[in-house]
């Protein structure tokens, strides 16, 4: 029988080292998970409910939020779950989903940071024709790519990594990765399409963040001699700027230590570079939204005050 068909399920062994403080862990992991819940919901609900916020800006901040909850929706439950559990182990099939949405989230994230960063370009650089470019049907469109590209994308090398034959079962994650289960292919001679594609879809992202910088050193450029301008630029384009180093700094960390990381490093600690990603941006991200952008601000304000 050939080895490949032998795996039916992975063991997840990141945990192994810190099982004596799981009761510690589950109830961090769980107030860190509700907190994600609270912030998150409660900017989306707020932009949902309020016809005011039906704006570009908003509904792609609405987006953001969204793909949060999704990413993160992919791995807590699992997490808690294995937590209280005395084996660690996810479907073979389970675990190519749950990769599929951890890596899709990461790559939606950054191209609906994309799509805000052009948004910002237009409304401070073309304000006269904002309007006209940003309607509704192009506003659909934008976020449609921002989440069907990145799913496609990662789907595809899903896929590749589906039709490989593996020689292990062991996983040394809190979670599944796409990249470590393709070294654990028992001919590496068969891997290559699949860095070939892991490496393309790394270069479109890097070139996501490019493009990124590019728009607001534009827009710095174009701020600079106008008062009016440069509150535009603090008011709205800061937080983008800081999810934008949020999210790349956390990737950064993540992948830095996925392809070239120590095996020598304690193994609490690349735990928490493995998670960085899915604990700092989608608590973050709405927390710097909802305190600086005003209309949300009020407006989270106006709702506690009635409660």
């Amino acid at each position: 029988m050939d080895n490949g068909s032998l795996i039916t399920f992975f063991v997840l062994s990141g945990l192994n080292e810190t099982m004596n403080q799981r009761f510690v862990l589950f109830f961090l992991t769980l107030l860190c998970y509700c907190v994600i819940l609270l912030v998150n919901i409660s900017l989306i609900g707020t932009i949902i409910l309020d016809k005011n916020l039906h704006e570009p800006m908003y509904v792609l901040l609405c987006t953001f939020c969204m793909n949060g909850l999704y990413g993160t929706t992919g791995f807590y439950p699992k997490f808690l779950y294995d937590l209280l559990s005395p084996v660690h182990v996810i479907s073979y099939a389970g675990c190519l989903i749950q990769a599929l949405i951890m890596y899709s989230f990461a790559c939606s994230d950054l191209s609906i940071l994309a799509v805000m960063a052009y948004d910002r370009y237009l409304a401070i650089c073309r304000p006269l024709e904002y309007h006209a470019i940003m309607s509704k049907q192009k506003l659909f469109k934008l976020v449609c790519f921002s989440w069907i590209t990145p799913f496609c994308t990662i789907a595809v090398n899903i896929f590749l990594t589906s039709r490989l034959k593996l020689c292990s079962s062991y996983i040394r994650r809190l979670f599944c990765v796409n990249w470590i289960i393709v070294t654990l292919a028992c001919s590496p001679s068969e891997t290559t399409v699949n860095s070939i594609i892991a490496y393309i879809t790394i270069i479109i992202y890097v070139f996501h963040g490019f493009f990124i910088m590019w728009s607001y050193m534009y827009l710095i450029k174009t701020c600079v001699n106008s008062m009016e301008n440069r509150a535009k630029f603090m008011q709205t384009c800061v937080p983008h700027l800081t999810s934008l180093i949020t999210v790349l700094v956390a990737l950064l960390f993540d992948v830095m230590n996925m392809r070239f990381g120590s095996k020598g490093l304690p193994q609490s600690l690349q735990n928490l570079l493995a998670i960085e990603f899915l604990l700092i941006p989608p608590i973050m991200n709405p927390v710097i939204y909802g305190f600086k952008l005003t209309k949300i601000r009020n407006k989270i304000f106006v709702n506690f005050k009635m409660k």
